[in-house]
């Protein structure tokens, strides 16, 4: 058992878009975001996700339009919403003992233009800034830059679990003394030509191209795959007596944190969702509680009939008779990296708010997962600690355990 830290900052930006408000609004409305997107015009999978164009490029100065890609837009955005809430200014903090650790699952996925003129052979018209704006570490690079943090600064990418592993990552550098606070959190964009084509040849996404809206189905019978998306979660983390000191509010206490892995399959999860099972034990022990005290899951619930049948059954195992489940990719779609983050940040307004989002989609059931599936419409709720869940390709799991503090 390790100790609790203080969750002092939000930020999101969302397919619903950017700032922690509307997305948490649109997830209490049970409204999906996904929509026909033009930029996947003519592809078998011709619908997403996205974060609204003109509200990224206003929140932007042109420098960093011109020389970033989305995924690292999306972070930077979020965590200066995330510092901002927690009442935070760069001017005034040690910035040697700021880290920042930001989750990205893949990157380079949106540079086919790119690509083309090196097959044309015209090297020197490639972008002199895709090697910066491509690889994943960027993301925490620029935030960093952007806020001067100077602590550690790293990238976890451990594909769909990403944001989730960065938030384990910044708690144990917050366990260890190396920092004050942590920018933590997950960002990516994999909804462009070679990221939809990519995900649709391995028959990862829902093919529902007449009725968008209704294809991220979590848990559903008639489920079929995800929807690709886009987006960034950003939380501050802090030492708890640090933020006390400075007499800031508290949101949370990230309380445990587990990792663990299937070795299992390239990209199917283990059927009974071992390695899953394994990581939410981690976070429990790592939080000093038992199942019975958790009050709420927040589920990876991709809509993928493997994922989602995997989940129920690692649910099962640990706690028995689960408390209530919802799963927010049902509104805001799979943004990869971005999701567990994204997912880390509604976890906590439900903490916070006493209020369990709806899954969207959930018309039928599948009878063979036996979860109490929040639906329709939001339920207040007594909540003591949530668990989120997050699961990625390659076998990655990871889990974390929010509390009030």
């Amino acid at each position: 058992m390790s100790a609790a830290v203080a969750v002092t900052g939000l930020g999101l930006v969302t397919p619903a878009g950017i700032g922690t408000k509307g997305s948490w609004e649109r997830l209490l409305s049970a409204t999906p975001t996904a929509a026909t997107d033009p930029e996947l015009q003519g592809l078998p999978v011709d619908f997403s996700c996205r974060v609204p164009q003109q509200l990224l490029a206003d929140s932007l100065g042109r420098g960093l339009r011109w020389r970033t890609d989305r995924f690292i837009q999306f972070a930077v955005i979020a965590a200066r919403e995330a510092v901002a809430d927690a009442g935070l200014y760069p001017a005034e903090w040690d910035s040697t003992r700021v880290g920042v650790v930001i989750g990205v699952g893949g990157s380079a996925l949106e540079h086919m233009p790119e690509y083309a003129k090196v097959a044309q052979g015209r090297y020197g018209a490639v972008t002199p800034s895709l090697v910066a704006r491509s690889q994943p570490g960027m993301a925490a690079g620029e935030v960093g830059l952007d806020l001067g943090a100077q602590g550690p600064t790293m990238c976890t990418s451990t594909v769909c679990a990403s944001g989730t592993a960065a938030l384990g990552a910044a708690k144990m550098l917050l366990d260890s003394g190396s920092c004050d606070i942590v920018i933590a959190g997950g960002t990516d964009s994999a909804r462009c030509q070679l990221g939809a084509i990519a995900f649709w040849r391995m028959g990862a996404l829902s093919g529902r191209c007449d009725d968008p809206a209704r294809a991220s189905r979590p848990f559903d019978a008639d489920r079929d795959g995800f929807v690709l998306a886009e987006g960034a979660g950003v939380l501050v983390l802090e030492r708890t007596e640090h933020a006390r000191a400075r007499n800031a509010p508290l949101y949370a206490e990230l309380a445990g944190q587990g990792l663990s892995s299937d070795a299992y399959h390239c990209v199917a999860p283990h059927p009974e969702g071992e390695g899953a099972t394994r990581a939410m034990h981690a976070a429990l022990n790592d939080a000093g509680l038992r199942a019975a005290d958790i009050d709420h899951v927040n589920a990876h619930g991709t809509s993928t009939s493997l994922n989602d049948l995997a989940e129920a059954r690692a649910l099962r195992r640990v706690f028995g008779t689960p408390p209530p489940v919802t799963a927010n990719k049902s509104v805001f779609g799979h943004s990869i990296g971005g999701g567990g983050a994204i997912e880390a940040v509604c976890s906590v307004l439900s903490l916070h708010h006493g209020i369990i989002p709806p899954t969207a989609n959930l018309d039928r059931p599948d009878p063979d997962i036996d979860l109490d599936i929040v639906t329709k419409k939001p339920r207040t709720a007594a909540l003591s600690a949530v668990l989120s869940n997050s699961v990625g390709f390659g076998g990655h799991n990871a889990a974390i355990i929010l509390r009030k503090p």
